[in-house]
């Protein structure tokens, strides 16, 4: 998947919102006629002619505000600007060119990014001259717009996704593994990297935010070179704190697409909460093989089987990606810190496996005839053979007769089949259906 992303800019209220549903192809923001509804930033992942890009999609942009939620919306709006390779500054036709808008425009300017000025709400050839003022704001050439009605979409995002390359980002030519170290702002990630490398290579400070940039660093185990990312990404001067987790959101989507294997670090003195999960899906979304280190162990007070408890606790959080493997480890007393590349170097071995496809058959055939496929039609659905058309990572396709009739719950149960045989502990499956 790409790691190109691409920021929506303006003031409130021109539209933001409704071009992200537009370029995504769906309702996923909220749109409304009241300024500043979109507070939090939204991302998501896209395609146009084959080629992939996130999408951001910023709160209204209002520099010089004192208003805290407008400071707060300025503040990561700055940040995607600060974190995108391109940037979409959006302006509304029918309000004309408003000093906002040109200071904006210079703020954009400063970035150096290109950057597409989307004039909005063109929705017909007699529109089209409104444009024409924007054309003050140094930026090239205005593109008129209909976000809400797709009005010359399609040409705007061919020139918009033209830098993309096709297919994946990630070269995987490079046999060298390497792990991103991921996760929440202070749970120890700079500090387990130094704690495997031996040196203080990265700055180590109790106050999130000190890693501003991702910093790769080379580790010799047995004569075999492993990379390790360090992925914190966060900027002090920051005092919001939806800024901060929106950095280091985009910080670890970068991260992600560069990396073999993911590490998630926890802090075991907090437990899992929803940002923990937020990060485990990014992960699971962008189909990378992710373990989970939880970090801080020597914090915790221990019994029997604190950690096999704390285990179970972790899997019921993560619901549907409870096959992720967990070590306790301590950054500050390096306990098992040396497992976490070894895990990490199994995780990787197995997400390249291929299983042979008389086995696959003979294995999972019998398990789908005791359990067939529930069908809400009157159509039978006979799955008939599988086979792993792909490694790294792993994806099985089952041709059957009704492949469109296949329940979600039910492809869960045949990758939890594939599982239970096979193995691929930490590595996301792909399921496919075709027609038989």
């Amino acid at each position: 998947m790409s790691s190109y992303i691409v920021a929506i800019v303006g003031r409130p209220n021109v539209g933001k919102s409704t071009l992200y549903n537009r370029l995504l192809g769906a309702r996923d923001a909220i749109v409304h006629d009241a300024p500043g509804v979109t507070r939090d930033r939204k991302y998501a992942e896209t395609e146009w002619a084959g080629k992939r890009f996130t999408i951001i999609d910023t709160g209204g942009f209002v520099p010089q505000s004192e208003d805290v939620f407008e400071r707060a919306i300025r503040e990561q709006a700055e940040i995607a600007i600060q974190e995108a390779d391109a940037i979409i500054f959006i302006v509304d036709a029918l309000d004309g060119l408003t000093p906002l808008d040109v200071e904006i425009g210079h703020i954009l300017r400063r970035s150096e990014k290109p950057i597409h000025l989307a004039v909005n709400k063109v929705d017909s050839a007699q529109r089209e001259p409104m444009a024409a003022e924007f054309h003050a704001l140094g930026l090239g050439d205005p593109i008129p717009i209909a976000a809400l009605g797709g009005r010359q979409i399609g040409d705007f995002l061919d020139r918009l996704v033209k830098p993309v390359r096709k297919g994946t980002a990630r070269e995987k030519k490079d046999p060298t593994l390497r792990i991103a170290i991921i996760g929440k702002p202070n749970v120890g990630k700079s500090s387990l990297v130094n704690a495997l490398l031996g040196a203080p290579r990265n700055v180590v400070t109790p106050i999130p935010g000190t890693t501003r940039d991702p910093i790769d660093s080379t580790l010799k185990i047995n004569d075999r070179e492993v990379v390790l990312v360090d992925t914190a990404g966060l900027r002090k001067k920051s005092r919001v704190h939806e800024s901060i987790e929106f950095y280091s959101t985009l910080r670890t989507l970068r991260a992600v697409e560069r990396c073999n294997v993911a590490v998630v670090v926890l802090d075991a003195s907090q437990g899992v909460d929803k940002q923990d999960v937020q990060i485990v899906e990014a992960a699971m979304e962008r189909n990378r093989s992710t373990l989970l280190a939880v970090n801080k162990w020597d914090l915790v007070e221990k019994e029997t089987n604190t950690a096999r408890a704390y285990e179970k606790i972790i899997q019921k959080k993560l619901g549907l990606y409870d096959f992720l493997p967990t070590l306790f480890v301590s950054a500050l007393t390096k306990q098992r810190v040396v497992k976490v590349v070894e895990a990490a170097e199994k995780i990787h071995a197995e997400q390249q496996r291929r299983i042979k496809t008389r086995h696959l058959n003979d294995i999972l055939l019998p398990e789908i005839d005791k359990n067939p496929p529930k069908s809400s039609s009157p159509k039978e659905i006979k799955i008939k053979y599988v086979t792993q058309v792909k490694s790294d990572p792993p994806v099985f396709a089952f041709f059957c007769s009704e492949p469109t009739l296949v329940q979600e719950s039910y492809r869960r149960y045949l990758e939890n089949r594939i599982r239970a045989h096979f193995g691929f502990t930490g590595v996301p499956l792909r399921i496919i259906l075709k027609k038989k």
